[in-house]
């Protein structure tokens, strides 16, 4: 039987809803064997989830998803074991999380305008980590205001609707680079949610291995067959590893169980090996 291994997730540090600890206690439960945490632009919870891990004997990697833009779109980038302690990319972190402050200070100030109690609803954003719009559409769902976290973009968050504020966020070279200066490895983050063209997708790719990059992730939770297959594509034409993961936030969501198995495709080298595990 393969091992179970997990290499996106998320705790209460950015926009899930469990503590780093509690997080490694599921992963135990489902038999995780190697698990990252990789909440959004920092990495406050890894300490505490590599002591965790060794306590359950999880083979641990600090990780993290940067937020940049390529070509004016959000792309997500996750870096698997960099040196959390590099200078650069503590200020590199630090700068992004100031932008998802500004970001979501002015979203409140939208939502007020829009005659919602806008600093209600950001005061548990403003509070994390990482503040994002999954803590403000939970805030609009427990106040009555969304009948669900989708509802709450759909009608308040997304682009478009009245509280919804654009980011000017870090290049996706600059972001790849900053994780490859503190040693880790550059991974795609779920390349077949971004609504773009398979030309134009595979003008990402190529220009994410290009600055750096070296794995896409292929085999993640609920991904449709063609998806897949689009990815695995993508994988061999690049020479990108495959990476697993199941970009968890919370219990109870069954199409992204925590520690999923998912077998990569025929001829992809695994992620683990450019990791060296």
């Amino acid at each position: 039987m393969e091992p179970r291994i997990d290499l996106h997730t998320h705790s209460h540090c950015s926009d899930g809803v469990l503590a780093p600890a509690a997080l490694v206690a599921l992963a135990a439960q489902r038999q995780v064997e190697l698990l990252a945490l990789t909440d959004h632009d920092t990495t406050l919870g890894c300490e505490e989830a590599r002591a965790a891990c060794q306590a359950h004997g999880i083979h641990f990697l600090p990780g993290v998803e940067l937020t940049c833009l390529w070509h004016g779109r959000e792309i997500h980038v996750i870096g698997l074991n960099p040196d959390i302690a590099q200078p650069l990319f503590i200020e590199h972190c630090s700068n992004v999380l100031q932008l998802r402050r500004q970001r979501i200070a002015r979203m409140a100030q939208r939502l007020s305008q829009a005659g919602l109690p806008g600093a209600a609803l950001s005061a548990e954003a403003l509070a994390a980590a990482a503040p994002t719009r999954a803590h403000l559409a939970r805030a609009l769902c427990a106040l009555g205001l969304a009948s669900s976290v989708q509802a709450a973009f759909d009608r308040w968050l997304k682009r478009g609707q009245p509280g919804y504020v654009a980011s000017q966020w870090p290049e996706l070279a600059t972001a790849v680079s900053c994780i490859v200066a503190a040693g880790g490895t550059a991974v795609l983050a779920h390349p077949h949610r971004y609504p773009l063209s398979n030309g134009v997708l595979r003008e990402l790719v190529g220009e994410f291995k290009a600055a750096g990059g070296a794995g896409l992730e292929v085999s993640l939770a609920g991904i449709a067959p063609s998806a897949a297959d689009r990815l695995a594509t993508l994988a061999r034409r690049f020479d990108l590893a495959g990476s697993i993961g199941s970009d968890f936030h919370e219990p109870g969501l069954p199409w992204r169980p925590l520690g999923r198995f998912a077998k990569l495709p025929d001829r992809i080298t695994p992620i683990m090996d450019r990791l060296g595990l």
